[in-house]
């Protein structure tokens, strides 16, 4: 690749700890050669504690926004200028964009990701239940997002209710077309509540290396013929829920597209210009 950096290059930047896996810069820098943008994406690891001082320097830099990552999400919203509505519910922001006088606002994408690669697939959740499993971030901004976009039920699971609980009482409260409540994580129970599904969703580990025989249900048996099953995970390719799905005769997706489409996302609220996804698909990810 030719050195493309000038003297009038912009900058834009991830900020979290640790960061040195992330393919965000990888993602950025190569749509903004493509499509000819005189911007560059670096990666700044910033440890717990120094979120406040980073976003100083951004501004300082006459930087134009850039991502915000794990463990950085929720506390950086004190800071902001500005939040997104959709953020401001769902408490985290992943994205955020600098205005010409310094002023941050912040976005949540990741939700968004989830729901632009659903989707893609021709799944229409509007008015429907959603069974999801976990309750971390990703959990929160997806079941937030659905809800936000028109799911009529939400189901959530996790191992600790009292964290599920956070999440549905938050949606209940703020947006009331959706109703959603929380249940302690059971198997039994979880096929229970997939029987009358649209979708159902895992927002946990499960499937990932340290857990990749393990899924959040046991058999294909246990899945409706009609259920869509999504897994965020996306490495390994196809977790143990998916080859469970795959068995089943059911449609499924992994986590790629939602990484790709919250980056997506991202890169429109910058630039105003659409990410070349297809060319980030195969060069990045040899899809």
């Amino acid at each position: 690749m030719a050195n493309r950096i000038q003297g009038t290059t912009t900058l834009l930047g991830l900020i979290g700890y640790p960061l040195k896996h992330s393919k965000s810069p990888h993602m950025h820098n190569t749509s903004f050669e493509a499509l000819g943008l005189d911007h560059v994406y670096l990666a700044f690891e910033v440890q717990d504690g120094k979120i406040k001082e980073a976003l100083d320097a951004l501004r300082v830099l006459g930087a134009k926004g850039g991502n915000i990552t794990m463990p950085h999400k929720t506390k950086v919203v004190e800071y902001l200028d500005h939040i997104s509505p959709d953020a401001k519910i769902i408490g985290s922001v992943n994205t955020i964009k600098i205005d010409e006088d310094g002023k941050i606002t912040g976005y949540n994408t990741d939700g968004k990701g989830f729901v632009k690669a659903l989707e893609e697939n021709g799944v229409n959740f509007k008015g429907k239940k959603i069974v999801l499993a976990g309750a971390g971030g990703a959990a929160r901004a997806v079941a937030t997002q659905l809800a936000y976009d028109g799911a009529g039920e939400l189901v959530l699971f996790n191992r600790t209710i009292e964290n599920a609980k956070a999440i549905t009482d938050n949606i209940n409260n703020n947006i009331p077309t959706c109703k959603a409540r929380a249940e302690a994580m059971d198997e039994a129970k979880l096929v229970e509540e997939i029987k009358d599904a649209t979708v159902l969703v895992n927002c946990t580990s499960l499937g990932m290396k340290a857990t990749i025989d393990q899924a959040i249900i046991s058999s294909p048996d246990q899945l409706p013929k009609d259920i869509f099953v999504a897994d965020i995970v996306y490495d390994p390719d196809q977790t143990k829920l998916l080859k469970i799905a795959e068995q089943a005769g059911v449609r499924y997706m992994n986590g790629l597209m939602m990484m790709i489409w919250q980056g997506a996302i991202a890169f429109n609220i910058w630039t105003e210009k659409d990410m070349p996804v297809d060319l980030i698909k195969k060069e990045i990810f040899g899809k």
